[in-house]
């Protein structure tokens, strides 16, 4: 039989050698990440430069361009409000209105969703014809600008055209 402390060396020898092929086990897997991570920014660089160039193109090509054509110009149109309500320019402080109308929707609705904004808001009559006029989207639209140019003079009169069509 072994002394005891022929055993304790050679479990430790055991134990020492185990822990040295651990950390080689663990060095070799780090090494391979470390490989693997090197592979993926190496990539990621490439996709960057890349990008880069062609952004860079575009950027030229832009420079490159004159203003884009239109296609298709607005389309012009004569306005049924007067000439005085035209020349009156709203204030700063006023904000659009927030309801559209296209011609299928409650005209009534409309009009008190609309008054009621430019209640909070306050405004003159001619205000409230020119913000009413951004209301009217499709159809609307095309019954506003088909209406007699320089017809519109209040927003009584605005009121009560879009209830009869309406």
């Amino acid at each position: 039989m072994r002394p005891a402390r022929a055993r304790s060396e050679e479990m430790t020898m055991k134990q020492l050698m185990g822990m040295m092929q651990g950390l080689q086990e663990a060095m070799a897997a780090s090494k391979a990440e470390q490989e693997r991570i090197q592979a993926d920014l190496t990539a990621s660089q490439a996709r960057n430069d890349e990008l880069h160039r062609t952004n860079e193109e575009l950027r030229r090509g832009w420079r490159d361009v004159d203003e884009p054509e239109i296609a298709t110009p607005p389309r012009e149109f004569s306005t049924p409000l007067s000439q005085a309500i035209l020349e009156t320019a709203i204030p700063n402080t006023f904000t659009g209105p927030k309801v559209t109308f296209t011609g299928i929707e409650d005209p009534e609705a409309h009009l008190t969703a609309f008054h009621t904004q430019k209640m909070l808001i306050g405004g003159s009559d001619v205000v409230r014809c020119k913000l009413f006029m951004s209301t009217l989207t499709w159809m609307a639209m095309d019954w506003f600008i088909n209406l007699l140019k320089g017809h519109i003079t209040s927003f009584t009169q605005l009121s009560r055209l879009f209830r009869k069509q309406y």
